[in-house]
């Protein structure tokens, strides 16, 4: 039988629940957490870090790391470069 799942992606975190005996059941992420920072990074070896871990270091990585990147879904590439400037 399929399962059904629940995200809410969240601007700062975010949140994955699934559907247990009529109740909804949040995931725990690798860290034991129920919600994860909605951050994604790039290493220079080309791994992906996700959540807390891609969050940590973002100070010493920000061009390979995304965040915010709810508030630019759906618009187009030149609305969003605008905000750049």
């Amino acid at each position: 039988m399929a399962k059904t799942i629940g995200i809410d992606l969240g601007t700062t975190n975010s949140c994955v629940a699934v559907m247990e005996g009529g109740e909804p059941t949040v995931l725990e992420n690798a860290e034991g957490g129920r919600t994860t920072p909605s951050v994604v990074a790039f290493t220079e070896g080309g791994e992906r870090l996700v959540g807390t871990v891609a969050k940590r270091q973002a100070v010493m990585n920000p061009e390979n790391t995304i965040f915010s990147i709810k508030r630019f879904m759906g618009r187009k590439e030149a609305e969003v470069k605008e905000e750049e400037t």
